[in-house]
């Protein structure tokens, strides 16, 4: 659904190389994932383009929503969840760790206040953590990741995994991650980063976890161009972007 890191590619106000391509592979919205499994839509995170990309894709039904953090670029779109609200008459279900809901309720008085305002989204909130849990009654096997200081998580349905905003991953989690057709895994630039992947990193990452295929996301303007990224890669690692479809 979207590629891009907290602000986005083009950067406003850049006129770097990058921010300048014309190539629509270099146009990157808040990172997001769209998994369609056993009949069901689940959604990983709502970032600010939440409403751009649920129309550009032309999603009409939407059975949870994951979330792997609280930080805005991952929840701030939520208000738009009313369109499903109106569409199945119902709430939409939102899982995600106890705090993050915390940060949910604070962010977004209105939908969870006892008098609320008529029209406000609906929002189921269940708590997960890092044991296995179903989002409509798909399987997702949480893996705790961190992203600084700050416990994050990706999630594994069936042979994929999606991970961002991540910077070390516990030992322990890499059992999680045996057997994947499909990795996607955040990285925002070349060279160290304090709160996120380097690409050496996510190389290094990727590598260990020996997926089928691997997927970059979550990237900056401070990489190079799509096609000059790509050219730089080692086999089996797909820069993503958005739009991008795997069929597994």
């Amino acid at each position: 659904m979207g590629t891009g890191t907290s602000q986005g590619v083009p950067v406003i106000g850049c006129n770097c190389p990058v921010c300048r391509s014309a190539d629509v592979r270099d146009k990157r919205l808040r990172a997001s994932a769209l998994l369609e499994t056993e009949g069901k839509v689940l959604l990983v995170d709502a970032g600010p383009d939440f409403r751009q990309q649920l129309l550009r894709e032309r999603v009409r039904q939407l059975d949870g929503i994951l979330l792997t953090h609280e930080h805005k670029d991952h929840i701030a779109g939520l208000d738009d969840v009313r369109a499903f609200n109106h569409i199945t008459g119902k709430p939409v279900d939102v899982y995600a760790e106890q705090r993050v809901l915390k940060a949910l309720k604070r962010e977004f008085r209105y939908v969870f206040s006892k008098t609320k305002y008529p029209g406000a989204p609906e929002m189921t909130l269940h708590v997960i953590g890092e044991n296995r849990f179903r989002a409509a009654d798909v399987p997702v096997t949480p893996i705790r990741l961190w992203h600084h200081r700050l416990p994050v998580l990706g999630f594994r349905i069936d042979n994929l995994a999606y991970i961002t905003d991540v910077n070390k991953v516990e030992h322990e989690e890499f059992a999680k991650l045996k057997h994947l057709e499909a990795l996607v895994v955040g990285t925002v630039r070349r060279g160290k980063h304090v709160s996120h992947f380097s690409l050496e990193e996510a190389l290094a990452f990727i590598a260990k976890v020996n997926p089928r295929t691997a997927y970059l996301t979550h990237l900056s303007h401070q990489f190079e161009t799509h096609a000059e990224l790509q050219a730089s890669l080692p086999a089996g690692v797909q820069v993503a972007y958005d739009g991008l479809e795997i069929k597994l």
